[in-house]
């Protein structure tokens, strides 16, 4: 068989007229969007509003920034990359025992992710009590280790409500309630950006005016999820708060530790970039303009990390219907859709490269040192339109069995799973 006419088996008749094939196109993209919107809504404000803070804060000063940024990409996320790991077990349990129909475990197993969870982040809670000491120890400038140190104990709250929010999340994602979790952040990202102007530019409360409307933002959207599902509208997976949480604890620890281990090793490499930023010349611009970089990109991704969800789903529920075609063609359609995007946001932040820096900084040092670094972030940017679509589609390959007829097989994405499917 030729290259040609196995490429127009995978497509079916897509290929023979283009009208039909945009017809395909566009149902196709219906159907993805419907679980990327929510995804990438979610995500997006999420993670806004630690971007949203940054921007208040460097216009307060050079040294908050940087302080800002030592804390909120070394120490938080070091409790983020634990606790969001530890909370994958939740969405493994909880996935599978919707699929297998045992609704009133999913409570029971959210029980035991806040107990396992609550227990971690008040073994951390002395690494931002110490943070300054710690960032000395590391070879951080005083100055600028007292004033991280003093943010930290503001992050102590946004620390217990990562023991909740990730948990949640999973808890409702894997009853494919996605929806209200988009809703829920984006109301929240809005009362953020508001309190942050309150407190910060008519008030001039400085750093506790910042952090307080991170905190109340973020507690808002937490507040909603339970107002969710303590209020019926999980009324077949939460029946209420029972002992049997604190049952079989250990199978799942041993499973939120492994988990944990895996994410946080991903997370951490920015981390370490950031601390060694700190050891060059002029350490506060550095670290200013690499952080701003950073979570320019990071942001950023959370768009890429909506595909991700969205071709996770489609490509996985194709698969399960045994239509490979339509998985094949899901992932093209979204994959294109990423990278379209993604050469958007390659092209402005080309073109706007010094122009960014300005919304974190009124400092002319920390936007020239982010303009030098503007091709690096835009060609970060362009690739991280394609990374997660890829690693949210399942390995899917093919090749000719002994007759010359081509067998699909895919090892699927979750490591619990450890079948090998084919279709033939």
């Amino acid at each position: 068989m030729t290259d040609d006419r196995m490429e127009e088996r995978l497509l079916g008749t897509e290929a023979k007229d283009m009208s039909s094939l945009a017809g395909k196109v566009w149902a196709e993209s219906k159907k993805a969007w419907r679980v990327t919107f929510p995804a990438m809504l979610a995500r997006v404000t999420n993670f806004g509003v630690f971007v949203v803070t940054q921007a208040f804060i460097g216009h307060i000063s050079k040294t908050e920034l940087a302080a800002y940024a030592l804390i909120q990409i070394i120490g938080v996320r070091f409790a983020n990359g634990i606790l969001l790991g530890m909370s994958s077990a939740t969405e493994t349990l909880c996935g599978q025992a919707f699929g297998a129909k045992q609704y009133h475990m999913l409570g029971i197993y959210l029980q035991r992710s806040w107990i396992i969870n609550l227990v971690t982040a008040t073994v951390l809670v002395p690494v931002f009590v110490y943070t300054s000491s710690i960032f000395k120890l590391l070879g951080v400038e005083d100055e600028m280790a007292e004033a991280a140190g003093y943010i930290a104990l503001w992050f102590i709250p946004i620390m217990y409500y990562f023991v909740f929010i990730f948990t949640i999340q999973m808890f409702l994602q894997s009853q494919l309630k996605n929806a209200i979790i988009g809703w829920l952040s984006a109301i929240s990202f809005a009362i953020h950006v508001l309190l942050s102007w309150l407190f910060v530019y008519i008030l001039d409360w400085g750093i506790p005016g910042a952090m307080s409307a991170m905190i109340l933002s973020n507690w808002l959207t937490l507040i909603g999820e339970f107002v969710y599902i303590f209020g019926g509208w999980c009324g077949s997976t939460w029946k209420g708060f029972t002992w049997a949480a604190f049952a079989d604890l250990w199978p799942v620890i041993k499973l939120s530790v492994s988990s944990g281990i895996m994410l946080c090793l991903e997370l951490w490499y920015n981390a370490v970039l950031v601390l060694l930023a700190g050891y060059m010349t002029n350490a506060t611009v550095a670290i200013s303009a690499f952080s701003i970089c950073l979570n320019i990109s990071a942001w950023e991704l959370m768009i890429f990390l909506g595909f991700l969800a969205g071709a996770s789903v489609r490509v996985s529920n194709e698969l399960g219907r045994g239509n490979v075609k339509a998985a094949v063609f899901a992932i093209k359609v979204i994959l294109g859709t990423s990278i379209s995007i993604g050469v958007v946001f390659w092209a402005l932040c080309l073109v706007f490269g010094r122009q960014i820096a300005y919304i974190f900084t009124s400092e002319e040092d920390i936007a020239e040192e982010v303009s030098s670094l503007s091709v690096l972030l835009a060609f970060s940017i362009l690739l991280n339109s394609v990374q997660p679509v890829l690693s949210g589609t399942q390995w899917l390959f093919h090749y000719r069995d002994t007759n010359g007829k081509i067998i699909y097989r895919s090892f699927l994405a979750d490591p619990s799973v450890h079948a090998l499917q084919e279709w033939r």
